[in-house]
């Protein structure tokens, strides 16, 4: 931009001039972030502490080979967030060139999961392959290649290679990502595209940025980049001393992209947030975000129109599971959110029935016994030999689920549904945490968990059931004062998952107490239903574990439609170790619930954090759950 654009202009212009440029500067922003959702605006305002902090990652997806030619686009997915690419041409090389930096804690999620989809679909499109991406490693990597080719997995068998992508990944200095920044956000008001500015130019921009002290200093800060006196100033130039000014003394209190306040003082989340918050400017293709799957990325435009109409929907917390379509958890292995596949007319029939108290009022009058006998018709067939057709097409349906290669025994081993539903794993597919340490407690299920400190947390959170106690749920012969105002933790199993329960304690089974009652779905739209009670009206078998470290302990199975029949491995009197296994249910969803005594144990904050946001975690068997509170005399454990 020539000297011209250097000459004074009324105060009227100036202004003019500066609203001109806020508005761009928050046009671009608009623009790469169409859609908004607490977890995404959350990866800005979250304050992090030096020592957690361990760089912001550049991902470039470059290209993919695939078998097929179609129309392809890519997700990445990492922690709370997923971003996507455009959509490629029609071909079996699809080239996307697209770029999102990630910020990366040290304790925090940092493996990314890269999906691959066909797109010529009206509704939804066709996951076809996948790899997973550890992005520290990716980063402490001393290669010459400026990219690695990586093979894309079969999302059903994680053995077959269906293509394979091409990325890259680096990590900025935090000067360098400062210089970056400055030469970004300078860029905008070079209108020209010469690359050299203006003094009154470059006033409008320190006007932009909030900075009261800045503007008494842009005249000095403007001649000092000035090198050859001559009004211009490159891009280089200028960037680089404002990264230097803006080490000693920042000149940015306001962000200039979306308008937030910033902290002057705090130098590293500045950096963190003025480059997550204005990325493009590289050439290449910024990804989309504001999703929170992959799945949710990759839906078509039907779906899209069905969200704007407010007929579907995605978001964390009880809206998933009372009104939304699709009920989102946390995978606790891979700090990500994850979508539960569920049939979208059992999701509407769900609805119907446990959310409106008319639906509620016709199993009252019927309805329940007319579902025991459904559930048990249906479990008789699982057991039939002709059920064993079903079990391809139920692997089909929940293809990167059910991972084949823990399962104890191959397909054909399995001569009805309900044998493979109740399949074993191989001997160590699920490790035991702290196995020595009897002191601390394990998950009892692969399942999606919940966990309260008290009952009261849970009615706030979770369960809606006006009814629901935990008295209630024990029944008066059981429930003693202890575990009245105890610890709660709900393992809720999918069909997917393997469906034999564990101890989460060692210690002596006391006794097993069987209390008959309904079928209903443990489902979240029924949980989270004030017009239902599930846990407390739900058929059940209490068994009271007798510890060391945790006092007693109750371990309540609870059956669910379709669920037949709850099997224990275990009896009375015997001496158990935390981790065996303590039965199994057969066909169906299902629900186990511990009850611990107060003050007995401390959950894993993790946890807890999840279930106060009612967001599920998943979590498989032996995962650790928490530690006992209590001291205890060192004393020879029993063994079996």
């Amino acid at each position: 931009m020539g000297h011209g654009s250097s000459k004074s202009s009324s105060s009227d212009d100036k202004i003019s001039r500066i609203s001109k440029l806020t508005e761009k500067l928050h046009l671009h922003h608009r623009l790469r972030r169409p859609r908004s959702n607490a977890s995404t605006s959350a990866s800005h305002n979250k304050i992090l502490a030096a020592e957690d902090f361990a760089g912001i990652a550049l991902l470039t997806l470059i290209g993919a080979e695939m078998k097929f030619k179609d129309k392809w686009l890519v997700c990445v997915s990492l922690g709370e967030q997923t971003f996507r690419s455009g959509i490629s041409d029609q071909t079996d090389k699809p080239i996307w060139n697209s770029e999102k930096k990630l910020l990366l804690e040290r304790n925090g999620p940092h493996v990314a999961r890269i999906s691959v989809f066909e797109t010529n679909r009206l509704l939804k499109n066709n996951l076809i392959g996948y790899c997973e991406i550890d992005m520290l490693e990716c980063l402490a990597k001393d290669s010459d290649s400026e990219f690695e080719v990586v093979d894309l997995l079969d999302p059903a068998s994680s053995d077959t290679v269906v293509g394979n992508i091409s990325l890259s990944c680096s990590v900025e200095d935090p000067i360098e990502t400062e210089k970056s920044f400055a030469k970004r956000i300078l860029s905008i008001v070079d209108y020209d595209d010469d690359g050299l500015l203006s003094f009154s130019e470059f006033s409008d921009l320190i006007n932009a940025f909030g900075n009261q002290v800045a503007v008494n200093k842009k005249k000095e800060l403007f001649e000092t980049a000035d090198n050859n006196s001559d009004g211009v100033v490159s891009m280089d130039e200028l960037a680089s001393l404002l990264a230097l000014q803006q080490e000693k003394e920042p000149l940015i209190n306001c962000c200039p992209v979306c308008g937030e306040i910033l902290e002057v003082a705090d130098k590293l989340n500045t950096m963190i947030h003025l480059t997550l918050c204005f990325d493009e400017g590289t050439g290449n293709q910024v990804m989309t975000g504001g999703f929170l799957t992959d799945k949710q990325a990759s839906y078509g435009w039907m779906f899209k129109l069905s969200e704007w109409g407010h007929f579907s929907s995605y978001d964390v917390g009880l809206n998933s599971g009372s009104s939304a379509s699709h009920i989102l958890v946390f995978d606790r292995k891979t700090k990500r959110l994850v979508e539960e596949l569920i049939d979208g007319k059992i999701v509407l029939s769900m609805r119907a029935i446990y959310q409106s108290r008319l639906g509620l009022g016709l199993m009252d009058i019927g309805t329940k016994e007319l579902l025991k006998s459904i559930s048990e018709k249906q479990g008789r067939k699982m057991n039939s030999v002709e059920s064993a057709k079903d079990i391809p097409k139920f692997l089909d349906f929940f293809m990167d689920q059910i991972k084949l290669a823990e399962v104890k025994y191959p397909l054909e081993h399995f001569k009805t549904f309900n044998e493979f539903f109740i399949r074993e794993l191989k001997p160590g597919a699920r490790p035991i945490a702290s196995a020595e340490h009897d002191d601390i407690a394990v998950c009892a299920a692969d399942s999606r968990l919940m966990a309260f400190n008290s009952a009261e947390d849970s009615l706030r959170f979770w369960i809606k059931g006006r009814k629901f106690s935990i008295q209630g749920l024990l029944g008066r012969d059981i429930c003693s004062d202890a575990f009245v105002n105890g610890t709660l933790v709900i393992f809720r199993l999918a069909p997917q998952d393997y469906h034999r329960f564990h101890l989460p304690v060692s210690g002596t089974i006391e006794n097993f107490v069987d209390i008959p009652g309904s079928l209903y779905t443990v489902n979240p739209i029924a949980v989270n239903s004030k017009y239902c009670n599930v846990f407390t009206e739900n058929k059940r078998v209490i068994s009271i574990i007798s510890t060391v470290h945790f006092g007693k302990v109750a371990f309540v199975a609870i059956g669910a439609t379709m669920v037949g029949s709850i099997t224990f491995s275990k009896k009375e009197g015997d001496v158990v170790k935390k981790g065996d296994e303590l039965g199994y249910f057969s066909f169906g969803g299902s629900t186990v619930i511990c009850v611990f005594e107060k003050d007995a144990i401390q959950i894993d904050e993790d946890l807890l954090a999840n279930s106060a946001r009612s967001l599920e975690t998943l979590v498989s068997v032996g995962m650790r759950l928490g530690v006992s509170t209590r001291k205890v005399l060192k004393v020879p454990y029993q063994t079996r």
